[in-house]
C-alpha cells in the first residue's frame, strides 16, 4: 500500500522557488554524470521505508498550505562526519502542483495515507499554473479548487 511523507519546505516562499532549487539540484546531478534528481537531507529515518516506496510522494508545506509534491525514487541512510544517522530522500524532478490544503507547522516529517492523500492540480483538467499562490489558496478555501 502506498504511504506518502509531508514535509515543511523552509526557505521557499512559493512553488516557483521550489521548482528553481529543483531544477538547480537536478543540474548539479546531471553534472556528476547521474540522473536528474534532488534530494532532502532528514535526521529522522523513516520505518515504512516500503510502503513509501511503492509509489509514494514528499508532499510539501509551503507557507502553511501543502502545495506540491515530489515523487520518492529512493530512501538512502548514511552516518555524517559527527556519528550522527541521517536520512536521504532521493526525490524525482518533477515538481507537481496539488490541491492546496492549509497545514499547521511541525518539526521534521509525517506520513500521508494515500486516501488522504491531495490530489493534483493537472488532473483537474484546468490551466491553473500561472494563477498566483494567494488565488489558489483563496480558491480552495472556498472549496472551488
Amino acid at each position: 500500500m502506498t504511504l506518502h511523507l509531508l514535509k515543511l519546505c523552509v526557505g521557499a516562499d512559493s512553488i516557483d522557488d521550489l521548482r528553481d532549487w529543483v531544477a538547480e539540484r537536478c543540474l548539479v546531478a546531471v553534472a556528476a554524470g547521474l540522473e536528474p534528481h534532488s534530494s532532502h537531507v532528514t535526521r529522522m529515518v523513516p520505518k515504512r521505508m516500503e510502503e513509501l516506496l511503492d509509489g509514494g510522494s514528499l508532499y510539501w508545506i509551503i507557507k502553511g498550505q501543502l502545495s506540491a509534491r515530489q515523487k520518492l525514487l529512493d530512501i538512502k541512510t548514511f552516518t555524517g562526519g559527527d556519528g550522527i544517522t541521517r536520512c536521504e530522500l532521493i526525490l524525482g524532478p518533477e515538481v507537481i502542483e496539488v490541491a492546496p490544503a492549509p497545514r499547521r507547522p511541525f518539526q521534521g516529517w509525517r506520513y500521508l495515507d494515500a486516501d488522504v492523500a491531495p490530489r493534483d492540480l493537472s488532473a483537474s483538467g484546468a490551466n491553473i499554473e500561472d494563477m498566483p499562490d494567494d488565488l489558489k489558496r483563496e480558491l480552495a478555501e472556498l472549496g472551488l479548487l
